[in-house]
């Protein structure tokens, strides 16, 4: 920032220097110079696009959505400007490019900050309020520069000073520090949503949790080694932080332990791969499938919709049933009784016929259908049949399978028996009286 800034403030009537150039002949060529660069960033940032197959990454800093929504191509027109005036200066004396230039730094900063604030932290409803933020300081230095006060203005919070200790601060260097540790944030954050897409790309089941736990453990370090250089950037001296990190280290350790639990077994779960997302689980009397799984919590999604936040803690130290078998197959059963007097061959028959009607069960293991017991009411039947897309429901596919055979045995007019049970009266003395069967 410093080499951006002369020495010494200039005085406010550059300005009006400034605008007596903008009416010369010569800054309708530096207006075609800077048209030239606009025309040449464009047709360069749409053919990488094309070449690299980014017509349409919401996720990627660089490209964006669409072609002006990245950071790329504010950057590279930064770029081209800077080399357009430095060949327009040796022929004319410049007044557009003393605009364009803090204008496409203004731009350069905005895209660059709000696209990896969301892509590092997407659907989060304070990251708008930084958005705007970002926007107004970038646009008020923009003005102040231009202008020529931006010399002026940070001369005067130069004399803002207050003694903290043994140091001296002043207004312009918490101003200074500030600018420079959002600086080195954003560029933390950027290269650890790069690494987070790189690593989740095409990444499904027990690779998944495992990459997702690196991203989590990369952001966290970068985050930590950006926070440490911007700190040192600004001068503070860390070893005045050792206290603080005793007085943290106290507070996790009685009142903040809750929390370090349930970050420390958020990278256990991803690290070992107890449960991983995807996987369709028991907790706490309530069943669902796992949806993500983030440092201090679980996102656990039943089938109606509802959504439990689980802490990791919970998994860790409390009993957890994983309903998702070996590559997502699952076994269901449909017992039935009919009629000793019953056709078997036919009954196992309307049986096999109902489930193979259906898509999602599965060839291979084939359905069987077994005799499995002479129940007190009648032939009891067992039918087995398989899915693998248990997350799709199960009850719904028990239900048309069952409706299917309800109507497969009414049509062949085989009967479901009632249960009969003989009651006997017995007569106040001591008596039986009449015996009588019924359902």
């Amino acid at each position: 920032m410093n080499d951006l800034i002369p020495p010494a403030p200039r005085p406010v009537d550059d300005f009006g220097a400034w605008l007596r150039g903008l009416l010369q002949p010569a800054s309708l060529a530096e207006l075609a110079a800077l048209a030239a660069a606009v025309l040449v960033a464009w047709l360069f940032t749409r053919a990488l696009r094309r070449a690299l197959s980014m017509q349409h990454a919401p996720n990627s800093v660089l490209f964006g959505e669409r072609l002006i929504d990245g950071a790329l191509f504010p950057m590279v027109l930064l770029l081209l400007g800077y080399v357009a005036r430095g060949v327009m200066v040796k022929f004319v004396p410049l007044a557009v490019f003393h605009v364009a230039i803090p204008v496409l730094v203004s731009l350069v900063v905005i895209r660059l900050g709000v696209k990896v604030l969301q892509v590092a932290f997407d659907g989060q409803p304070w990251v708008r309020l930084l958005e705007r933020t970002i926007s107004w300081v970038a646009w008020a230095a923009m003005v102040l520069w231009v202008s020529g006060l931006l010399p002026v203005v940070l001369a005067e919070m130069d004399q803002v000073k207050w003694k903290t200790g043994s140091s001296t601060l002043s207004l312009r260097t918490l101003v200074e520090g500030l600018v420079t540790a959002s600086l080195v944030l954003l560029v933390a954050l950027w290269i650890s949503a790069a690494i987070e897409a790189r690593l989740l790309r095409n990444a499904v089941g027990s690779d998944l949790s495992l990459r997702k736990a690196v991203s989590n453990f990369t952001r966290a370090l970068l985050m930590f080694v950006g926070l440490i250089v911007a700190l040192s950037a600004v001068g503070i001296d860390l070893t005045a932080l050792s206290v603080l990190g005793g007085a943290v280290g106290v507070g996790i350790g009685f009142g903040l332990q809750k929390l370090a639990s349930n970050y420390v077994s958020g990278f256990v779960i991803l690290a070992e791969r107890s449960v991983r997302i995807g996987d369709n689980v028991r907790v706490d009397n309530f069943e669902g499938r796992i949806t993500d799984i983030n440092a201090r919590y679980t996102l656990v999604r039943a089938l109606n919709g509802r959504e439990s936040i689980v802490p990791n803690e919970t998994l860790i130290t409390s009993r957890v049933e994983n309903l998702s078998p070996v590559r997502g197959r699952v076994g269901q059963t449909v017992v039935l009784t009919v009629n000793y007097d019953s056709d078997i061959e036919l009954v196992e028959r309307l049986l096999l016929d109902a489930v193979r009607d259906r898509p999602r069960v599965l060839a291979d293991p084939a359905p069987s259908v077994a005799l499995s017991n002479f129940g007190a009411d009648g032939l009891e039947f067992t039918l087995s049949y398989t899915i693998d897309d248990p997350e799709n429901g199960q009850l719904n596919l028990r239900s048309d399978i069952n409706h299917a055979i309800l109507r497969a045995l009414r049509a062949h007019h085989i009967d479901i028996p009632f249960p009969q049970r003989v009651v006997r009266v017995v007569g106040q003395g001591g008596g039986e009286g009449a015996a009588f069967s019924g359902s």
